[in-house]
C-alpha cells in the first residue's frame, strides 16, 4: 500500500478531493439548496470543513504510525493548508456576507460572543503556521523553532472545537464527534510521546553501565 500511495497521481487526486466540499457549496448555492438563510448556511458549512480538514491533518501522523504507510506524511502539509484555506473562506464569509465589512460591529461581536472570540484567536494563531509551511521557511527558522511554532496546532484545534460547540444551539452531536476525534488524536500523541521518552530513558547509558576503555582517549 505504501508503494501505491507514493505514485505521482495520488497527491493530485487528493488535492481534487479536497476541493469537493467547495464545489458542493457552489452547487448548493446555485441550485437554491442552502435553505432559508443561505449566508448562515454558507458560513457554517465552511467552518465545519475547516475544522474537519484540521482534524484530518492531525490524523496523518497516527495513521502513519499505525499502518506504516510513510507516504501519507507527504500529505500533511497540503491538508493543513486546505484547512487554512477553508478557515480563510469561513472568516471571509463572516466578515463580508454576514457583517458586510462593518468592522465596528465585528469588534463588538468579538468582545460580546465568546465563541467568536475563540474563533478569531484560532484564525490569528493559524496564520503564522500557514506562512511558515514552506521548506524555505523551515530552513530559515531551523528545525527546533519551526517545530515549536507548529505545535500551536495543538492549541488551535481545541479552540476550533470549542468555537463550534459553543456556536451550536441545539444539536451538539457533530461538535461532540469532533471533540471525541480530537481527544483520541491528542491522546494518541500523548501516549506516543510517553513511550518515546521512556524508551530514550531506558536506552540512555548510566555511569555504572558504561564500559571502561583500556586505552586512553585520543
Amino acid at each position: 500500500m505504501d508503494k501505491l500511495l507514493r505514485q505521482g497521481w495520488v497527491k493530485p487526486l487528493l488535492f481534487a478531493v479536497c476541493l469537493i466540499p467547495l464545489g458542493l457549496l457552489v452547487w448548493r448555492g446555485a441550485s437554491g439548496g442552502l435553505g432559508a438563510n443561505p449566508i448562515e448556511a454558507t458560513n457554517r458549512f465552511l467552518g465545519d470543513w475547516a475544522l474537519r480538514f484540521l482534524l484530518i491533518a492531525l490524523a496523518v501522523t497516527p495513521l502513519r504510525q499505525m499502518t506504516g504507510w510513510n507516504a501519507v506524511a507527504r500529505w500533511r502539509r497540503m491538508l493543513g493548508l486546505f484547512a487554512f484555506a477553508y478557515v480563510v473562506l469561513h472568516f471571509s464569509s463572516y466578515v463580508g456576507l454576514d457583517q458586510f465589512f462593518d468592522w465596528s460591529a465585528i469588534g463588538r461581536e468579538i468582545v460580546k460572543r465568546r465563541y467568536i472570540t475563540l474563533g478569531m484567536v484560532a484564525v490569528v494563531l493559524l496564520i503564522p503556521l500557514a506562512l511558515t509551511s514552506t521548506n524555505a521557511m523551515m530552513r530559515r527558522l531551523g528545525g527546533r523553532r519551526w517545530q515549536a511554532l507548529h505545535r500551536l496546532v495543538y492549541v488551535i484545534a481545541p479552540l476550533g472545537v470549542a468555537h463550534h460547540w459553543m456556536m451550536v444551539k441545539k444539536d451538539i452531536t457533530e461538535p461532540a464527534i469532533h471533540a471525541a476525534i480530537l481527544a483520541v488524536l491528542l491522546g494518541w500523541r500523548g501516549v506516543a510521546r510517553l513511550r518515546h521518552n521512556g524508551a530514550a530513558t531506558t536506552a540512555r547509558p548510566t555511569a555504572c553501565s558504561v564500559p571502561q576503555s583500556s586505552s586512553p582517549s585520543p
